[in-house]
């Protein structure tokens, strides 16, 4: 008889094909074993009848800001409510930290910082600036998961805008690191123009910043960036991609052979422009969000398989950075890591989505496209036990009492979803439970392989 660590019995598991009703069987923080029934105990057994047990979330995309403005999030918050998400892995973006993940020094510091505060395990991006193309081969020897770069105004000073000629020569070395690109793909002609005509005729509310960042900026932004990935042969990957159309191109592109792919976030999947001129500030982002029916022309772009990844896009500030009357110099950046997978969960009863696809586009597809360690991102006996144990039939009322931001803000306050994770396991140690932080010594760098 098998001796297991833990062994989570009678739930049913998601993989990126399917749902299987199959036992889990832990040893040595690995999946030992996947099969109904499985024989021989556990020296700690949970009860998952009823329960759904996805890959845990890897989210490609967030701002914890360390070092240098922890005071706006931090990794030891960051990554607890990730954690409490149902969370396992975080790539943390090199903006926002000061100074920005843009050279081997400043990779050291933030990796130094995460080693003694992350819950999760964690993977760095590298910084793609016009002052740093002769640091991205040491970026890449330090292990970072790919190079972002801005083509808009990134909102941080000392992160500058990739011009054409940086993000031509910067994908050329991406290329041959064999590392991707992500590139936030806003046209910063038509943004500036767009904005400069609002401000200048007084017009600075809510409704006339979305005006000035329309869908189209986007579209010529996509589209560009396509034209030097395939001029360049780089690996691209488009992050928070708010319309369907947006998305349509990158489909198009992949058919033309353009090696590509695309994420969403929670926000434009469940939140318009409506809700920005309600909630306000804390629902403020870049691209902004959508009205509804571009929202629905996303929806559907998911549910038939061409958005490959939903990141969080957590963009955390001081609280008083999310005031003022001009629309356009609050912060930009909406806090969300402690919820994508409840309001993905949300729509698998509204829209139809798939247990499967969740986890293809917040776990699988991730580890695949990012190269992670084969023991990441799969629900297969030799894997790395990283789990979300997950109600989906828990209703839960989100609360600002109940985040564990440094900061509560949230868009999602007061809204009711239906899915709940009740508990992590990252490598076969529990470090959530309930809303609860059970462990805080586990995470490590993951590096591409």
């Amino acid at each position: 008889m098998s001796t297991f660590d833990l062994v989570l019995r009678g739930g049913s598991v998601v993989t990126s094909d399917g749902v299987r009703h199959v036992d889990i069987g832990i040893a040595d923080g690995k999946i030992a074993a996947l099969a109904p029934d499985l024989p021989g105990g556990g020296q700690a057994e949970l009860d998952a009848v009823g329960l759904h047990i996805f890959p845990g979330l890897i989210d490609a995309h967030v701002h914890f800001n360390e070092p240098g403005r922890g005071d706006w999030e931090g990794i030891a918050t960051g990554s607890r409510a990730l954690a409490v998400g149902g969370g396992t892995i975080f790539f943390d973006m090199p903006l926002n930290a000061h100074p920005p993940t843009c050279d081997g020094a400043s990779f050291d510091l933030k990796l130094a910082a995460a080693l003694k505060q992350s819950v999760t395990d964690f993977a760095f991006w590298g910084g793609l600036v016009p002052q740093n193309l002769d640091r991205l081969e040491e970026l890449a020897k330090r292990g970072v998961i790919g190079f972002k770069a801005f083509m808009s105004d990134s909102g941080i000073d000392d992160f500058a805008r990739a011009d054409n000629r940086t993000l031509r020569a910067g994908m050329k070395q991406a290329a041959a690191l064999k590392l991707p690109v992500a590139v936030h793909a806003e046209s910063e002609t038509l943004t500036k123009k767009l904005a400069a005509e609002k401000i200048a005729a007084g017009k600075i509310s809510i409704r006339d910043y979305l005006e000035s960042r329309p869908v189209q900026a986007e579209l010529e932004a996509i589209r560009r960036a396509l034209e030097l990935a395939g001029e360049t042969g780089c690996a691209l990957h488009i992050v928070h991609v708010s319309s369907g159309e947006g998305i349509a191109l990158v489909s198009v592109a992949k058919s033309a052979g353009v090696n590509v792919t695309c994420e969403t976030c929670p926000h434009y999947l469940t939140l318009t422009g409506e809700d920005v001129e309600r909630i306000g500030a804390p629902a403020k982002c870049a691209p902004p969000l959508r009205a509804s029916e571009i929202k629905d022309a996303l929806w559907q772009k998911l549910l038939g398989g061409e958005i490959d990844t939903v990141g969080s896009d957590h963009s955390p500030s001081l609280p008083e950075m999310k005031t003022g009357d001009n629309f356009f110099k609050v912060w930009g950046g909406i806090s969300g890591v402690q919820h994508t997978l409840p309001l993905l969960f949300d729509g698998i009863a509204k829209r139809g989505l798939l247990p499967a696809q969740i986890a293809r586009v917040t776990s699988f597809n991730v580890a695949e496209r990012f190269r992670l360690p084969k023991t990441k991102g799969r629900m297969v006996v030799g894997a790395d036990a990283d789990l979300a144990v997950v109600d989906l039939t828990q209703p839960i009322i989100v609360r600002a009492e109940d985040l564990l931001y440094r900061h509560p803000q949230s868009p999602y306050v007061g809204r009711t979803l239906t899915g709940q994770v009740v508990q992590t396991i990252l490598r076969g140690k529990t470090i959530s439970k309930n809303g609860r932080i059970m462990s805080t010594d586990c995470g490590q760098l993951i590096k591409p392989v």
